[in-house]
């Protein structure tokens, strides 16, 4: 009891403060890491996590039918069995379907069918692998959420994240193999469950990262503190953790050592990696960031600052893309939002010979209906739909310039032979960075998990 007390107080004293949670991630040399089962096309992936549903008809899934058909009521044979978060296919006003109002066309030498919600993303089209018709299993934000992030709809299962650093480590020395940007007008729901270990060890946790101030609260040296008093307070606090690691075996000890270790090195790192200043003009208005803003372009710009120094996987969440009342004003405000930030993003990992190392992924937990949802006193929107959606990947691996998989007619359900969901998403991500889904496993409370479950496959279609 007293070793515990002691080094609480030295630890207090030592400046790294309530980071100490957040930082047990920072095993970036991937101690307990198994190791790749054949060749990575990749070494980082960005993963820009839209929260809130974003609308695939208003952005990339062009159904030119819907427009003949707007305003009709939706066929008996596309809703029989079908339920739905905030809508009810048995009443005495049935949904009708509702054409986009947006202007779609063929973009680049790929044809790819980008809406004008996306100017910036029009430029980079023959970047961009689109995936239409993908789907999910769950239509409330919440369990939706958490299955696309741990492939679970329960809470306590690993993230993507965390699998992945478990599975292959970082090649970052002084941060994080895991870090998570958040940008919008709230968090997303679900909050640290989404980026959790779950029942892996904390180190593999991500790591929440501000674009302003400091990147990790509390991680700052205390005034009067010197860096010599610092390191000598380190020093005789990981004595303490090295002998009761000795007397009771516990791996989490060393776990703590490891992270007491980084957030020293990060008290360096960590400025410099917030720091924009060198940064060129042109770079910062091609992302349309604003140095000490928190901003989805301030977070794009980070991420690809991460990638340079080897982080292995950076997630950023963007909210307010839940647009029940009104499809029109909100979802174009929302667009303008990460559409130039994501194109300068591509373009600049491009240029700096990046992109080819790197996997971009967007999308969110679910698409929207081709029906309306009409609210009292508000517009038309759209409902959650989990059965066909779109996504998009960018950068090494993938077939850059195309569209896979089709959807009906109505945009309602995938059609044609390359049909994905979730799991198959997971299992594509992990193969480009050398990791065989199927092995990747964890042991506990009596059985082995994997982040794909009981199924999955990569997209073959989308790999290049």
């Amino acid at each position: 009891m007293i070793i515990e007390q002691t080094r609480r107080q030295f630890f207090q004293t030592c400046g790294i403060g309530v980071g100490k949670v957040a930082l047990a991630s920072m095993l970036a040399d991937g101690a307990l890491a198994k190791g790749k089962h054949h060749e990575a096309k990749v070494d980082s992936v960005i993963y820009l996590f839209m929260a809130g549903g974003p609308s695939q008809l208003e952005m990339f899934d062009y159904k030119p039918a819907l427009k003949k058909l707007d305003g009709q009521v939706a066929p008996d044979s596309l809703l029989k069995g079908k339920r739905f978060a905030f809508m009810d296919t048995f009443t005495k006003d049935p949904p009708k379907l509702m054409a986009t109002r947006r202007e779609f066309q063929q973009c680049g030498q790929s044809g790819n069918y980008i809406s004008d919600l996306l100017p910036n993303l029009r430029g980079v089209a023959d970047e961009l692998c689109i995936l239409n018709g993908m789907s999910t299993e769950n239509f409330n934000h919440g369990p939706a959420k958490l299955f696309v992030n741990t492939g679970s709809i329960r809470p306590g299962r690993p993230s993507i994240g965390s699998w992945l650093t478990y599975g292959i480590g970082s090649e970052s020395k002084d941060l994080p193999g895991f870090v998570v940007l958040q940008s919008g007008p709230r968090g997303p729901r679900g909050g640290a469950q989404l980026w959790s270990s779950g029942f892996l060890p904390t180190a593999y946790q991500g790591v929440p990262f501000r674009s302003t101030g400091d990147p990790i609260l509390n991680l700052s040296t205390p005034g009067g503190v010197t860096g010599q008093q610092q390191r000598q307070t380190l020093d005789l606090v990981q004595d303490l953790n090295r002998l009761q690691s000795t007397a009771t075996g516990d791996p989490e000890i060393q776990t703590r050592i490891e992270a007491y270790e980084m957030a020293y090195r990060m008290q360096t790192s960590g400025p410099e990696l917030i720091d924009f200043g060198k940064e060129s003009k042109e770079t910062l208005a091609m992302y349309g960031a604003e140095p000490g803003k928190g901003s989805f372009a301030n977070n794009c710009l980070l991420a690809r600052r991460l990638v340079e120094r080897g982080v292995r996987f950076i997630q950023l969440y963007h909210t307010d893309w839940d647009h029940h009342d009104d499809i029109t004003k909100p979802l174009e405000g929302v667009c303008k939002e990460v559409d130039q930030p994501i194109g300068a993003l591509i373009k600049d990992l491009r240029q700096r010979g990046l992109l080819d190392r790197t996997l971009i992924v967007w999308g969110g937990e679910f698409g929207r209906t081709p029906m309306s949802e009409l609210r009292p006193k508000a517009g038309f929107g759209r409902n959650h739909h989990i059965d066909a959606y779109t996504m998009f990947m960018a950068g090494g691996g993938v077939k850059r310039g195309t569209t896979v998989g089709q959807t009906d007619e109505f945009g309602f359900s995938p059609v044609g032979g390359d049909k994905f969901n979730v799991h198959d998403m997971q299992a594509t991500i992990l193969h480009l960075l050398g990791i065989d889904h199927l092995k990747l496993t964890y042991r506990f409370q009596g059985r082995d998990f994997r982040l794909t479950d009981v199924s999955g496959n990569p997209i073959k279609a989308a790999l290049s």
